[in-house]
């Protein structure tokens, strides 16, 4: 539970549209909310933020104490995190900056708000520097942008946002390995290769890939698949299929994970035949639920309560 001072600001902030007097009047405030590592419970806080171009960045100062802020080890086990900036609200994902990246982006925080270098000052820890990146439904290529409705009514519209927002995760993941191992192929001489800088970025979208899969099969699973399965019963094997199908893909991302957790030390050959492997059984999977079911979930409105058409 947050404190009552912080309670307090997060209060405020929201009836204000994020402005809150106090410490924090006039600086740059917004509400992050985690999901905890350990207790799966929603977690809001209030923090300090720092833009640079697009980037938007907050700091694990934790005011230069010896351990991390809580939520930082919130966003390294759940890296899909609620944002609050001003009247805006959207999803996003955590992806603390490494090496060389970290230190460029630090310098930019201290020379924007220099009480960072203060707190810096005080520990031997190494203070995160997290790049909140917006979850779009799309990969940056933009290549579904004409796919997605432009408007979702009905759950098939649903459906569609959900699978191209997993689609374009899935190819920043598979983008992104390619360079992590490709800057790992190319380094020449003795002693180990300098870390490309995308370990950690690959992690967390790893992360947050898996988890929003999961849930979007857990809820198929659950509510979805036996209300469209008691109207459709003639369907039943479609639905079977895609129950099997599910415990497939979720049984490809624990193999996936146990090569993630030691991204740096990963057999290049093996991690990509993995990541292949699940990408085959997912996409192929995702294709045959649109043409299944996409007919089915056009005639029902979203969200429920929606006048049909």
């Amino acid at each position: 539970m947050p404190t009552s001072f912080n309670q307090s600001v997060i209060d405020e902030f929201r009836a204000n549209s994020g402005k809150v007097g106090g410490p924090f009047e006039g600086g740059d405030l917004l509400l992050l909310t985690t999901t905890g590592a350990k207790s799966g419970t929603e977690r809001t806080v209030p923090l300090g933020y720092v833009r640079h171009d697009d980037l938007l960045m907050i700091v694990g100062s934790n005011l230069g104490s010896e351990r991390h802020p809580d939520w930082f080890h919130n966003l390294m086990a759940h890296p899909l995190v609620r944002v609050e900036l001003g009247a805006e609200e959207f999803e996003a994902i955590a992806v603390p900056a490494e090496g060389e990246r970290r230190d460029r982006l630090f310098a930019h925080v201290v020379s924007a708000e220099p009480g960072y270098g203060e707190y810096q000052e005080k520990t031997a820890r190494v203070l995160p520097v997290v790049v909140l990146e917006p979850a779009a439904t799309t990969g940056d290529d933009g290549s579904e942008a004409d796919e997605r409705p432009s408007e979702v009514t009905n759950l098939a519209d649903k459906l569609m946002e959900v699978h191209l927002w997993l689609r374009g995760q899935l190819r920043h993941v598979r983008d992104e390995v390619d360079a992590h191992f490709a800057a790992r192929a190319a380094h020449q001489g003795p002693g180990e290769p300098p870390a490309p800088g995308l370990g950690l970025q690959i992690r967390q979208r790893c992360l947050a890939f898996c988890q929003s899969l999961e849930f979007h099969h857990r809820s198929e699973d659950a509510h979805l698949f036996p209300g469209l399965e008691a109207h459709h019963p003639h369907l039943g094997g479609v639905f079977e299929r895609l129950r099997t199908e599910h415990v497939t893909v979720a049984r490809l991302q624990r193999e996936l994970s146990v090569h993630l957790a030691d991204l740096a030390g990963a057999d290049p050959g093996r991690f990509r035949a993995e990541l292949e492997r699940m990408s085959t059984e997912l996409t192929a999977h995702l294709d045959f639920e649109e043409e299944t079911l996409l007919p089915l979930l056009a005639e029902i409105p979203f969200p429920p309560g929606r006048p049909a058409p």
